[in-house]
């Protein structure tokens, strides 16, 4: 194998993975003004749907990129044709639920300015690249540009794979392999930090020797993309959804509506092998399946791909290696379950909690030691997912196993197979044997049996009704862990209140989100007009006061003078630092007309922004009282919207000195605050 030199040119980061995880944190990057590049294996993006439900917290990031979160609403289909589960015997047989997954509170915007979407991952995909071409990447192959022997920044490389890393004192050399001109070729290219995002089966991972821990080889299955106009036409004039489960005596499978007026869908199966081969699922095979599923058959079918994929509940035991050199995000630091839609958006939520603390180091502001509170924080809350989307998946065998058709014994008769009489009997013998045991099965499902006058149809009927009465079947939504996660420990200062909460345990269930000021957690949102431009009336959100065109801390304090003092104190230590901040004042929205700017109070600095809360009603919360804080208090806001310190109430002795210790444990440049 021929090997290109690639230069003396060291990129201040590198990814490996061009998947969303990986766009989203080239995007943010750029914004705060690092120099990066992308490596990708595949030649091509995928146009696998994939993953494609995006949470609340997702699109808030998706908010600071160029109106990417709006371009999402606009496309995404209908919230009318994506909120119900359906459970049914077939597409056009009777339905035995429907779960309507959203809520009227889901759309009013109180908690959050965004709503949450359903949008198809290679569609979200071609929004990010078009977002970094807007931002002046180039995406290129070998095909496009033959002559490149260096990975110049803002550049997306196709056809690249990673085959091995070295480090040393002075950064990260990457050899990366391609096919040109008939053969494969190598080329080494130099960075001073390694990221992998390279997803669930992540060779950056697997070249860093790290270990997953959890559990493993949940579940095997077909995963078959395909479409039918016809069959999204019916779905919208019938039984809209975004899942549906289907189970009859012919098949058992999960469809997946990633877009009914396009006819697009992806259905799941169930796959055993050795006794299955993925070879079994041709495209007519497949085309037969969806009939049975479906009852009936579709003129205009389309099987467009049909991929094999393994359900694991892992996180890696490091998301970081080599003094902190090459760190591990997205899908490569932990595999979810697909049920509740955690992947994607964990991914997305790591990438902006990593983009800031790599920005702050490349700048000088932070020393490396910074990147082990991104693990701290992040690989904390990728347990908690973890086991949230285990129970939610659990959740969702609940169903089936009501009806007699329970997974795990599925599975366990599986493994017995493959343990036993595997070794002995013809493949073919097996596979026939497998196929009897599954037909038993699904005949629990027969119109006879399953009926109120069958004695034990009717108790499963009402088991089944009374998973869904209780709400513990399959959920989409967990505002309370989508918005309200917060960091126990990190890049923050807890105070007193904070520590003695304990984390929550993960329940399954739907929860309301409520805002929290505690260290650690998501700024809360709330409607404000800003005094510069209230003569447009123009809404914006608590969290727009944060910046993400630059590693800018915020603090917010109330117009009274004793927090004047701790916002100049505030900018001394930050000047001295180097430290980029602005303040906010928030003003109460009955003193409109009395308001003076605060320059005057905080002068020399002109980082400050007056902003005037908007209360939704007479009866709403203040601002502070949202905040369960007196107007005496300050926040302290990281720049990826999460809140690095807080004084509830009251005054500091010595402001500039507590300032000090509080920026020093924020920014890395001591351990604790003593």
């Amino acid at each position: 194998m021929s090997k290109i030199n690639g230069g003396d040119s060291v990129l201040p980061v590198l990814i490996v993975g061009a998947g969303p995880v990986g766009l989203v944190l080239s995007i943010l990057l750029t914004k705060l003004g690092v120099k990066c590049a992308v490596l990708e294996k595949n030649k091509a993006l995928s146009k696998h749907p994939q993953a494609h439900f995006i949470n609340n917290r997702s699109m808030e990031v998706f908010r600071k990129i160029n109106g990417l979160a709006d371009e999402i609403m606009r496309s995404q289909p209908p919230v009318e044709f994506w909120r119900k589960f359906i459970y049914c015997t077939s597409l056009t047989g009777p339905i035995l639920s429907s779960v309507d997954q959203m809520q009227p509170q889901d759309f009013d915007r109180i908690v959050s300015p965004v709503s949450v979407a359903h949008f198809s991952q290679y569609k979200l995909t071609r929004l990010l690249i078009k977002q970094l071409e807007n931002i002046g990447f180039r995406i290129g192959s070998e095909e496009l540009s033959p002559d490149v022997v260096r990975l110049e920044e803002h550049e997306v490389l196709m056809g690249h794979e990673c085959t091995s890393i070295n480090t040393n004192d002075h950064g990260v050399t990457v050899t990366a392999s391609f096919f040109r001109e008939g053969k494969y070729m190598e080329k080494d290219f130099r960075c001073d930090f390694l990221i992998g995002t390279d997803g669930a089966g992540s060779t950056v991972r697997k070249l860093m020797a790290i270990d997953m821990s959890g559990e493993k080889d949940l579940q095997k299955l077909i995963s078959v993309h395909f479409m039918s106009q016809d069959l999204g036409q019916y779905l919208i004039n019938e039984r809209p959804g975004m899942l549906f489960f289907i189970f009859n005596t012919e098949a058992i499978g999960v469809l997946v509506a990633h877009d009914l007026k396009q006819g697009e869908f992806v259905l799941q199966v169930p796959f055993y092998p050795p006794q299955q081969k993925l070879e079994d699922f041709s495209f007519k095979m497949c085309e037969r399946l969806i009939f049975k599923l479906v009852g009936r058959e579709l003129a205009d079918i389309d099987v467009m791909d049909v991929k094999p994929w393994v359900m694991h509940a892992e996180v890696a035991e490091s998301f970081l290696s080599c003094n902190n050199r090459i760190i591990l995000a997205g899908d490569a630091a932990h595999r979810f379950p697909p049920a509740g839609g955690f992947g994607m958006n964990t991914g997305i939520q790591d990438a902006h909690n990593l983009a800031w603390k790599l920005a702050s180091v490349i700048n000088g502001i932070s020393p490396p030691s910074i990147l082990s509170t991104y693990e701290m924080e992040r690989s904390q809350i990728a347990n908690f997912n973890t086991a949230l989307s285990l129970q939610n998946f659990k959740a969702a065998m609940a169903v089936p196993a009501a009806l007699g058709l329970d997974p795990a014994i599925a599975n366990a008769v599986h493994k017995t197979i493959n343990n036993t009489v595997g070794s002995i009997l013809p493949s073919e013998l097996q596979r026939a044997f497998l196929d009897g045991i599954f037909s038993i099965g699904r005949a629990q499902l027969s119109d006879s049996l399953l009926n109120e006058n069958n004695p034990l149809g009717s108790r499963r009927l009402a088991k089944l009704r009374q998973i869904f009465e209780e709400g513990k079947s399959l959920q989409l939504q967990f505002p309370a862990e989508d918005l309200g996660f917060r960091y126990h420990k990190g890049a923050l200062v807890s105070d007193g209140d904070s520590l003695s909460s304990a984390p929550e345990t993960p329940t399954g269930r739907r929860r309301d989100y409520i805002p929290s000021t505690d260290p650690g957690s998501r700024l809360p949102h709330t409607n404000i007009r800003l005094l510069s431009k209230l003569s447009s009336r123009e809404l914006f959100s608590t969290l727009d006061l944060v910046s993400s065109d630059n590693v800018e801390f915020l603090l917010v304090i109330a117009p009274i003078e004793e927090s004047y003092v701790l916002a100049r104190a505030a900018f001394k230590v930050a000047e001295e630092l180097k430290v980029p901040l602005k303040v906010s004042v928030m003003w109460p929205e009955q003193t409109i007309e009395g308001i003076i700017r605060s320059e005057t109070a905080l002068s020399p600095w002109k980082n400050i922004v007056d902003a005037v809360e908007v209360k939704r009603s007479p009866s709403s919360p203040s601002w502070w009282d949202l905040c369960r804080m007196t107007d005496r208090g300050a926040i302290l806001v990281r720049p990826d919207e999460h809140i690095a310190w807080r004084a509830k109430s009251g005054t500091m002795n010595d402001p500039i000195s507590e300032l000090k210790k509080i920026f020093h444990v924020v920014l890395g440049l001591q351990s604790s605050y003593t």
